[in-house]
């Protein structure tokens, strides 16, 4: 994917500027920037220990960074600090305009609910109350994600891997979020899986114009889904571009070698 979506907006959606992160003497993250603009999906992608998941944390306000900023646009238009806010606006900004797709879905359902529980329960965060429109959106939303509707009583725990990281998305999506974060939603499932995951998400992100980024160090799901790359190493940023600029012709050293790494046989 390299098109960009059409933005009207005159600011980016998410504005992260020279973030960074220490433990003790060790430098996990450095000097990180980017924008995200509405409706645009970045791909995060570098070896494990190169800072993606750190900075993923950073910028969704899972983690407060030791240095840097991250600021989201509001619905009123305005830049705000995520990491000014206080704890209930970052939960409710948590639950409304943003989502968090786990890498296991186990972190980000409620096991021993129901499907439909787990889809209503932001909803509900929210005022919902009534349990017949709850059902009804529920229903709707385990459809949108290729889940039975006949399941909406069924617990996480019967479901396969595939099904939950499913049902995850739908728990996220259903309070229509503006900017999605995803750490590593394929991994650890089988190729048929991921190939019918990837496809949803890609669909379902077009139909709602989602932001999202994206961790992954499957640089053929960063094909797949970004538009643009930020390639990591060692904490910082070697690289960032549309996606398939960076894959098709790497210019720094550190993303030649992922690329051709995967490239052979």
């Amino acid at each position: 994917m390299t098109t960009l979506p059409p933005s009207s907006s005159s600011l980016p959606l998410l504005r992260v500027r020279r973030v960074g992160q220490h433990y003790g003497s060790r430098v996990a993250l450095q000097d990180a920037s980017f924008d995200l603009w509405p409706g645009e999906v970045l791909a995060v992608v570098g070896e494990s220990g190169s800072g993606k998941t750190t900075l993923l944390n950073a910028i969704a306000a899972r983690h407060r960074p030791g240095a840097g900023t991250v600021e989201f646009q509001a619905r009123d238009g305005h830049m705000h600090d995520v990491h000014r806010l206080s704890e209930a606006q970052q939960r409710l900004l948590a639950r409304t305009d943003w989502g968090f797709v786990h890498q296991n879905p186990a972190e980000g359902l409620r096991m021993d609910v129901s499907a439909g529980a787990n889809v209503g329960e932001r909803l509900m965060g929210l005022g919902e109350r009534h349990y017949g429109r709850l059902r009804r959106t529920a229903m709707d939303w385990l459809a949108r994600v290729e889940i039975d509707p006949a399941r909406i009583d069924d617990i996480p725990r019967t479901f396969s891997g595939g099904m939950r990281q499913r049902l995850q998305i739908a728990r996220n999506l259903v309070t229509h979020p503006r900017l999605v974060f995803m750490d590593e939603p394929t991994s650890g499932l089988d190729v048929s899986v991921q190939a019918r995951l990837l496809d949803l998400l890609r669909q379902l992100g077009q139909q709602m114009q989602l932001a999202v980024v994206i961790v992954t160090h499957d640089l053929a799901v960063a094909r797949l889904l970004a538009h643009r790359m930020v390639v990591m190493q060692q904490g910082r940023i070697v690289e960032t571009g549309l996606t398939d600029q960076v894959l098709d012709d790497p210019q720094h050293p550190y993303t030649q070698l992922l690329v051709s790494s995967v490239l052979q046989p």
